[in-house]
């Protein structure tokens, strides 16, 4: 089993930063590939970023390239997400995601890619 927990939501201008955390414990966290995903309200979770085990690969969705990132050089059992220039649009609460499986790279950025996910921290943009 894993456990993920985020943190590092809040309100934020648009225009501004924030970075979010994902705190893992459990089985051994260097082993998982990882993702973030954001839910708004009746809307499906969609998603935002994700990382390869090793920390060599990341990807985004087009809405998020050039302004998120997942940071290199973690601290172990933590993953981050690097949010600039938010847009009001990007108000949801956002989710970490661990996958344990071997076929992970073709359903990264799909929810039923994970296996593990955290409960959620808001992020609010005000315009």
């Amino acid at each position: 089993q894993v456990q993920l927990v985020e943190s590092g939501g809040g309100l934020v201008q648009s225009g501004g930063s924030l970075r979010l955390s994902c705190a893992a414990s459990g089985r051994t966290f260097s082993n998982y590939p990882m993702g973030w995903f954001r839910q708004t309200p009746g809307k499906a979770r969609e998603f935002v970023a994700a990382i390869t085990w090793s920390g060599d690969n990341t990807y985004y969705a087009e809405s998020a390239k050039g302004r998120f990132t997942i940071p290199r050089g973690n601290a172990k059992n933590t993953m981050y997400l690097q949010m600039n220039s938010l847009k009001p649009e990007e108000t949801a609460v956002y989710y970490c995601a661990a996958a344990y499986r071997t076929n992970w790279y073709a359903s990264r950025a799909l929810k039923g890619g994970y296996d593990y996910w955290g409960q959620g921290t808001q992020v609010t943009v005000s315009s």
